[in-house]
């Protein structure tokens, strides 16, 4: 208590864990965030570039034999859905939504597993140690940060190691929906209404956890810095602040997600037309390559956007 005037499950006067938290606005924020890396896009695009590179290298191009027979059963699927004008569109947004849902293969293998999730930490760590000295007015090379931004990968692997325990909940929840939907019981009545209460119980328990460890993410990159210690930090941090902290991560999620549907949606179709007019390309594997561009400029994305909050929060004075 000698830290935090408020602890979970314990009951707590709003006088003493209110604490104020002036940001800008979600859209003004957004842009915020695509500006910075617009001033440093030679940069950043690099960086993205060798991360969709050492990918394809160490594990690979998502399999375009896996892409063709789902597109194809998604067009030949007889549905009133893609019916009329939108028919295309309408396929291409189904495909988008497979895709980004289950991915065009996700049958990975153990070690394709293990580089995927170091890669992805490195790539986080280089946008952090970019970003750290950019705004310090350090000038800065890529290969700086490739270079010098790995020391707190052990650190940063126990961090996402957590967040993965997080996510246990909404993993059961998950199970238990394949569950009662082969049983039926969720037709109706009383016992589906039970389950889609403790279903989002469990959803709202891992987004309560991991609202705080996104900030430990970017605290723990601090020279000498613990895990533990940037946990509690990152949870101090938090006090009296989650939802509405909470409430920027789910727009994070929407801003990738509606990105994702303005970029892939128009190649997904490019595809489908070329491949429809002249068969012989069916081999181009054109969405995987996109997709694996997209990812990677995503990832980017959404470090610049939880450092930059991060700063945010920590720099904010309240007014007296």
């Amino acid at each position: 208590m000698s830290r935090r005037s408020h602890r979970s499950f314990r009951l707590t006067r709003r006088r003493d864990y209110i604490r104020p938290l002036a940001l800008p606005g979600n859209i003004s924020f957004s842009t915020e965030v695509t500006r910075t890396l617009w001033r440093h896009k030679k940069t950043f695009m690099l960086l993205a570039l060798v991360y969709a590179v050492v990918y394809l290298v160490l594990i690979g191009l998502q399999s375009q034999e896996n892409y063709s027979a789902l597109s194809s059963a998604i067009t030949d699927t007889d549905s009133d859905l893609f019916a009329g004008d939108w028919g295309a569109v309408g396929q291409a947004g189904l495909l988008f939504v497979s895709i980004f849902s289950f991915g065009i293969d996700p049958s990975f293998t153990e070690a394709q597993q293990i580089f995927s999730v170091l890669i992805f930490l490195l790539i986080w760590l280089t946008t952090v140690w970019l970003l750290r000295n950019i705004l310090a007015g350090h000038r800065v090379r890529l290969r700086d940060g490739l270079y010098n931004s790995g020391a707190p990968l052990f650190s940063t692997m126990l961090v996402a190691l957590l967040i993965a325990v997080q996510l246990i909940p909404v993993l059961i929840a998950v199970i238990g929906y394949g569950a009662a939907v082969s049983s039926g019981l969720l037709e109706g009545g009383v016992a589906a209404m039970m389950f889609w209460l403790c279903a989002g119980l469990l959803v709202v328990l891992s987004l309560y956890w991991i609202t705080s460890t996104l900030f430990a993410m970017i605290i723990v990159t601090l020279p000498g810095m613990y895990p533990y210690k940037a946990i509690r930090t990152a949870g101090d941090i938090m006090q009296g602040r989650r939802i509405k902290l909470l409430l920027r991560w789910i727009w994070m999620i929407l801003s990738v997600l509606v990105a994702g549907i303005v970029v892939m949606i128009p190649i997904i179709l490019l595809d489908m037309g070329l491949k429809h007019l002249v068969p012989a390309l069916d081999w181009v594997p054109l969405v995987p390559i996109a997709l694996l561009i997209w990812s990677a400029f995503s990832i980017v994305w959404i470090a610049t956007y939880v450092y930059l909050l991060y700063r945010k929060v920590v720099d904010y004075v309240p007014e007296q």
